[in-house]
């Protein structure tokens, strides 16, 4: 071997060594940032400090969890409108005026806004009108402000519901809280609001044996759901006694014979349905197949190597990415075309119930100014009050129809049935 070769073979041989040596601090480089992240969301429960059980404020819960508080600290931010929601807060009565007819003689004709994100539950609620001209009960703030299960132990659940809201709203001061759905010493979901407890036992349900997939919905359905205020205490009830879809609840209130209102142009007895989101998820496709409320509305995502829940409550629209395409492996602009084509059906539907109702309305209006007596109006007053309470169902859920698409479509085609139904009563009732 000549002397060149011999040098160019030690060169070789130096040149592998140093790769070799870059290779594995590069290597070991990696593994150190990897450990270094996943320290940052590591807790361990000696690390899990000042976080008391009635510790409602996000921030100190942030101390230990700060990937989750930043990302929650996000509904405060206003990520503009859609085209059937967001978090730009709009008049409704103002873009649908059918409404402010449709609610005669209630507060909800006076003042009904689109909603903003979770931090402003107790802030919305205490600066609306529907708080301010009529006095609500106590039972109207179990699920706007964080510190109502902590009143609600202090007052007992009778005494709090029945309390005036305007004399509670002094101790109402934070929106949704962590402490909402988060056991403070272990981070498990949990249940803090007495009235879904009290339903889903009324339904057979044992909350204890839930699945973490169900409580991912079940601590959402504590609040985005369709309830009322029961007896002279006004206790929050939900009308689950039957079931839980629209038929069911319907029957629950025919056997109190429960009304919100009485129609100030009809004189029927009127039921005002309040976003039952829940309600409408249960019957549709996502929740057949499983998926929660927070696997849509808060996707997994990542911080680092850490793989975190998104505590930015909000539409799917917003990251179809981590909300969709996780399951389903189409575009965006498909997906998105998808939920469109839904909501702009439902809409549609909507605004023909509307117009229905409103025509039955002013045939029973016109009975009336002619002298004609309440008792021969019942059947129409019954067509009234059954369409209306159909059509609010699927109005008030925030979803346009999403959630549900098949029922919402049924659940409006009866409206708008039972609404030309009572039109033609009163056309008997003429002849």
């Amino acid at each position: 071997m000549t002397e060149s070769s011999r040098w160019d073979k030690k060169r070789i041989y130096v040149i592998v060594f140093l790769a070799s040596v870059l290779g594995t601090v590069l290597i070991l480089l990696l593994l150190f940032n990897i450990y270094d992240r996943k320290q940052e969301g590591r807790v361990s429960p000696v690390q899990i400090t000042g976080i008391s059980e009635n510790e409602i404020d996000p921030e100190v819960w942030g101390q230990n969890f700060p990937f989750e508080y930043e990302t929650f600290k996000r509904t405060q931010e206003d990520y503009g409108k859609t085209k059937y929601g967001g978090s730009t807060p709009y008049s409704k009565l103002e873009r649908y005026p059918a409404m402010k007819r449709l609610w005669a003689g209630y507060s909800f004709g006076k003042d009904h806004n689109e909603e903003r994100g979770h931090y402003y539950a107790a802030i919305d609620q205490a600066n609306t009108l529907r708080t301010q001209i009529v006095d609500q009960p106590g039972a109207c703030a179990n699920c706007h402000a964080a510190e109502a299960p902590g009143l609600i132990r202090e007052m007992g659940w009778e005494t709090f519901n029945a309390t005036p809201y305007n004399d509670l709203k002094p101790k109402l001061m934070t929106g949704s809280s962590c402490s909402d759905c988060h056991d403070p010493s272990t981070m498990d979901l949990r249940i803090t609001r007495p009235a879904f407890k009290f339903a889903m036992q009324e339904a057979g349900v044992d909350l204890s044996r839930a699945t973490r997939q169900e409580m991912r919905s079940y601590v959402c359905g504590q609040c985005h759901v369709e309830y009322y205020f029961k007896g002279k205490n006004k206790v929050l009830t939900f009308p689950w006694s039957r079931g839980r879809n629209i038929d069911s609840i319907e029957v629950h209130y025919d056997t109190y014979a429960f009304n919100d209102w009485i129609h100030s142009e009809t004189g029927a007895p009127m039921l005002k349905m309040q976003h039952p989101e829940f309600e409408l998820w249960g019957t549709g496709i996502h929740a057949a197949s499983g998926v929660s409320c927070a696997d849509c509305h808060m996707p997994y995502i990542r911080r680092g190597s850490i793989k975190i829940s998104d505590h930015w409550i909000r539409s799917p629209l917003q990251n179809p990415n981590a909300s969709c395409q996780t399951c389903h492996h189409i575009t965006q602009e498909e997906l998105e075309e998808r939920v469109l084509t839904i909501q702009d059906r439902t809409a549609g539907l909507l605004r023909r119930s509307e117009e229905a109702i409103l025509d039955a309305m002013d045939a029973i209006k016109t009975a009336r100014d002619s002298g004609i007596g309440q008792e021969k109006l019942d059947r129409a007053l019954t067509l009234h009050r059954r369409a209306q309470m159909r059509w609010d169902f699927v109005s008030s859920e925030n979803s346009t129809g999403f959630h549900s698409s098949q029922e919402a479509a049924r659940i409006l085609a009866e409206s708008i049935d039972m609404a030309r139904q009572a039109q033609i009563a009163v056309m008997q009732v003429n002849n």
